[in-house]
């Protein structure tokens, strides 16, 4: 569907549980209707080098994907594929009649008031919220799939992807950060070949699984138990990983919300019932992965400020990559 076709199915659309109000949530590549009862998921017809949404059949294929890679962790709460049709210039969620128009994954409304990271800015977040989330993601890792193809030296390819954002990111936030990327780059580059053997070890001895790939506090609702979301569906490799790198996002994510206590108590939890850090290179691996996740994060901020027209979204932009390229730096400084 066009951006002009969701905004019609938004304003007059037909949807299962109509009640007039829908709010549409807009992200690079779906649109996220949210009604009264349910929440409706549509892929937008976008292909770049990590995912293909190009074709109608790609699209419900990956519709099919997320609800069962995500029933692994949100049972419930992914239900169907729901089709789209056009019907005499009406667009009908689970429609018969008509063109078909497109695809969308339909999900249980959740109160996002019992988002985590909305909990996290409150500070309701607790110790027990955080330990019953350590034991599921743990029990998880335990019975995924593990992984045994992986290159395993992509990780440096990957965190170097920064440079392409240094010049930017100095123009915008001063000198500062420029040094802080070269410097992050070169630790980087000599840990990585430092530790090559002990990534094939994990490789081979089942520490990279089919995990949940996007791991953060805005993906997690406490309700109050714990039923993280929104996995990884449209390129495995991003979801295939250590399990530490996986944790090692939630706690960069705890860390950035200023809760080290929390992100260090999960990581205690979590290592107590699936040991995954014997050892002080293994400890220097979790910290390097922790900054790997925030150097990510850094690097998605800065392509929003770059794309930004409200001016007010690129500052915003800019504070939340400043934030994280701070916290990288600091990991760095741990070493």
């Amino acid at each position: 569907m066009t951006k002009e076709q969701i905004n019609k199915l938004v304003s007059d659309g037909i949807f299962p549980d109509d009640n007039g109000k829908r709010d549409l949530i807009e992200t690079h590549i779906s649109w996220v209707i949210v009604c009264h009862q349910f929440v409706y998921k549509i892929k937008k017809p976008v292909h770049y080098s990590f995912l293909d949404f190009s074709t109608l059949k790609m699209r419900k294929h990956f519709c099919k994907r997320e609800i069962e890679l995500n029933k692994r962790l949100a049972e419930g709460i992914y239900l169907d594929v729901q089709p789209i049709f056009e019907n005499h210039g009406n667009f009908i969620v689970g429609g018969k009649k008509g063109i078909l128009a497109d695809y969308a994954v339909r999900m249980k409304k959740l109160d996002p008031e019992k988002q985590m990271d909305q909990l996290l800015v409150k500070k309701k977040v607790t110790r027990s919220d955080i330990k019953s989330l350590a034991e599921k993601i743990a029990n998880f890792h335990q019975r995924t799939e593990i992984i045994y193809k992986k290159e395993v030296m992509k990780i440096r390819e990957d965190f170097n992807d920064l440079e392409e954002q240094k010049e930017f990111l100095s123009e915008q936030l001063g000198y500062k950060y420029q040094k802080i990327i070269d410097h992050a780059i070169k630790v980087s580059d000599l840990f990585i070949e430092k530790i090559q053997d002990l990534l094939a070890a994990r490789l081979r001895d089942g520490f990279y699984r089919d995990c949940h790939g996007d791991l953060h506090s805005r993906n997690i609702f406490l309700l109050p138990a714990p039923v993280p979301f929104d996995c990884i569906e449209f390129n495995d490799d991003f979801r295939q990983i250590d399990v530490l790198n996986e944790v090692a996002f939630l706690c960069m994510d705890l860390d950035a919300f200023d809760r080290k206590d929390l992100s260090d108590l999960f990581i205690e939890d979590y290592n107590h019932l699936f040991p995954t850090i014997k050892t002080n290179e293994e400890q220097r691996l979790f910290i390097y992965y922790k900054s790997y996740r925030a150097n990510v994060r850094a690097k998605v901020n800065s392509l929003r400020a770059k794309s930004a027209v409200d001016k007010e979204d690129k500052k915003k932009a800019l504070v939340a990559a400043a934030k994280y390229l701070d916290l990288m730096d600091g990991y760095f400084k741990a070493f």
